[in-house]
């Protein structure tokens, strides 16, 4: 055991010595810029700025950064056309559960604006529903290049309960790579013994494409 302890503070040591190197050649770089090479790091930076202030833009003009409804299926095809990620909120006004995953959702749109986060009648949308197999209310549509990715099917990968946090379910959308999501994917943020998250994953799918198989019972979760 003590032999363990010497190997691991060893290896410690070495690995501080490296980030310290590390650090010095950095900054010893960093001294040796003259004006014009100051300069030219500050014009690379604001040109970086400028095109993330232009993507964003570019995603409010198509409607993300906010939460919305779509009245039709049509609609929902136009919404998904030509986006890159897409959250799709199946729901039904009766189920309460829905009336739960509204509030998240509305948070996650303003924060992660990079993807566009809809949501769609089941009743309004009968066709839809019935291809993609949409049994379990509400259920999540994870939408990345017109194709489905995976499914958030009732509250199960959420910690099977109706108080999940909102860090939760944006842990869940990262893993599917439908935000860009800045946290560890390692392990969910709020971990408790009656959580039992179990992550499904899901063939990818288009969306105008063959049903997929689903284990899912029918009914409301």
């Amino acid at each position: 055991m003590a032999n363990q302890i010497d190997v691991l503070a060893k290896v410690l040591e070495q690995s501080a010595k490296l980030i310290e190197e590390t650090v010095d050649e950095q900054l010893n770089k960093l001294q040796e810029l003259d004006d014009d090479d100051m300069e030219r790091l500050r014009e690379k930076r604001l040109e970086a700025l400028k095109k993330r202030q232009h993507q964003k833009q570019e995603w409010l003009s198509k409607g993300h950064g906010e939460y919305r409804e779509v009245p039709s299926e049509k609609d929902f095809f136009t919404e998904v056309k030509d986006t890159e990620k897409v959250v799709c909120h199946f729901y039904r006004n009766s189920t309460f559960r829905c009336k739960i995953l509204d509030k998240h959702l509305a948070i996650l749109a303003k924060k992660h604006v990079e993807t566009k986060f809809i949501k769609l009648n089941v009743e309004k949308a009968p066709f839809l529903t019935e291809r993609l197999r949409i049994k379990i209310i509400p259920t999540l549509a994870l939408v990345l290049d017109g194709k489905t990715k995976e499914y958030v099917v009732g509250f199960s990968d959420l910690g099977n309960t109706d108080e999940f946090s909102t860090e939760m379910l944006e842990w869940r959308l990262g893993c599917a790579a439908v935000i860009n999501y800045s946290g560890s994917l390692m392990e969910p943020p709020t971990m408790t013994k009656r959580s039992g998250t179990k992550i499904r994953h899901v063939e990818k799918k288009t969306i105008r494409g063959k049903a997929y198989d689903s284990d899912s019972d029918s009914g409301d979760d």
